[in-house]
């Protein structure tokens, strides 16, 4: 039975005392992945597109989405919102074996859902703990669901902080780290960063950020060596790094970066969309991180970088596939792709996917000398979103549909 929610005060329907589920390393859980590389290294795709053997199944959707699936087990998630306003919001559940739903949750929203036509009120990617799913909406409202659907709680963030949306629409994705769900909702009248308790539901810390437009999505930035785990926030100011569980700020990169393509994570160092792309890697608690690099020649437009290997990888706004060198940012080549592009890429092993706006879906083998466009296959639907991979899949969605794309 689907979930009817019109109540605009947080519903604490149980104390979530399970501690925060164990994630696989194939999940996708969150906007670019569980590392924010926008990769998966070990990954085996279909590299020769065929509509007839490629696409594995594909399941219609109830309503309009720029928001990525995640991948959780054999599940895939996915939001929607519909109606004349877009005022319906939806959570779904499908079997990634086969497509077919598991479970559909429907709320209604309580904010804000006027928008650019261009986007939709589910902009925002849901992430997930590995038993709990998070999802944000651009009308600010906040659910969290366990994998089965049942309603753990919601926020009505708008309600307690009436002015964090804009006319655009709102699209910066959530993150969990250390069982905090972290959300920015920044706009140029009341920009906040909320580490909220992914067990309760209720505020564990709330920043004050930036007056001005952002949809930038945090970052959870892993240290290599320790295991500990950064909160990374992005805005036109720079890249702060926060504390998860209490919010304190552990350093701050301050010159400046993009508020539309976000930060990208590998291997203990931070591609940020600043100044073109630059390379920071973060030291002690206290210190400035350390600049490795900036690369004018790799600045991304819309499109959020990926960083595979020794490689980083951007798409300008003319629609041209540029890859760099992680070690000094310099430009090892570029491509000529079939534009335009609102979806990051991402790479499976050496592969590199990219859906533009038009649904032609675009697979580059980074490993050519000059980068090679070795496929193409055209889905016939606009898509805005960023896909998600698995060691054998890929998942994509458009406003109508969830396409799986696999090899066998």
């Amino acid at each position: 039975m689907k979930h009817i929610v019109s109540r605009s005060l947080p519903l604490l329907a149980a104390w979530w005392s399970l501690s925060a589920g164990s994630v696989a390393l194939a999940d996708w859980t969150q906007f670019r992945g569980r590392d924010g590389s926008g990769a998966v290294a070990e990954a085996s795709l279909p590299t020769a597109l065929d509509p007839q053997k490629s696409v594995r199944w594909h399941a219609d959707l109830p309503g309009r989405g720029l928001s990525s699936p995640i991948v959780v087990g054999d599940r895939v998630f996915v939001t929607c919102s519909s109606g004349a306003r877009q005022s319906r919001l939806h959570v779904i559940c499908f079997n990634a074996a086969d497509g077919a739903m598991l479970w559909e949750r429907q709320f209604f929203a309580t904010g804000r859902t006027m928008c650019h036509e261009k986007t939709s009120v589910a902009a925002n990617s849901p992430a997930s703990d590995g038993q709990r799913v998070f999802a944000l909406f651009s009308c600010n409202d906040l659910v969290a669901l366990d994998l089965e659907g049942n309603l753990l709680w919601v926020r009505a963030l708008s309600l307690d902080y009436p002015n964090v949306s804009n006319s655009l629409g709102m699209s910066s994705s959530v993150v969990v780290s250390e069982g905090t769900v972290v959300a920015q909702v920044e706009n140029d009248t009341q920009p906040l960063a909320l580490g909220i308790d992914a067990a309760t539901g209720l505020n564990r810390w709330k920043l004050d950020r930036p007056k001005m437009a952002n949809w930038t999505s945090p970052i959870v930035f892993r240290d290599p060596a320790t295991g500990r785990e950064t909160v990374c926030l992005q805005s036109g100011k720079g890249l702060l790094g926060v504390e998860p569980a209490t919010g304190k700020e552990l350093w701050n990169y301050t010159e400046g970066a993009s508020t539309v393509p976000s930060t990208a994570a590998a291997a203990g160092v931070l591609y940020v969309p600043s100044q073109g792309i630059t390379a920071i890697k973060p030291g002690a608690a206290g210190q400035a991180p350390t600049q490795l690099w900036r690369a004018n020649t790799l600045r991304p437009g819309t499109s959020s970088p990926v960083v595979s290997g020794d490689r980083v990888y951007t798409i300008n706004g003319a629609g041209v596939l540029s890859c760099g060198n992680v070690q000094n940012g310099d430009r090892v080549w570029q491509l000529r792709m079939k534009g335009p592009f609102s979806a990051s890429p991402v790479m499976a092993g050496r592969f590199l996917y990219a859906p533009n706006e038009t649904g032609l879906l675009q697979v580059v083998d980074t490993s050519k000398p000059e980068g090679e466009l070795v496929s193409e296959m055209e889905l016939g639907e606009t898509i805005l979103s960023t896909p998600a991979v698995t060691t054998d899949s890929l998942y994509l969605r458009s406003d109508g549909k969830l396409w799986r794309i696999s090899g066998g």
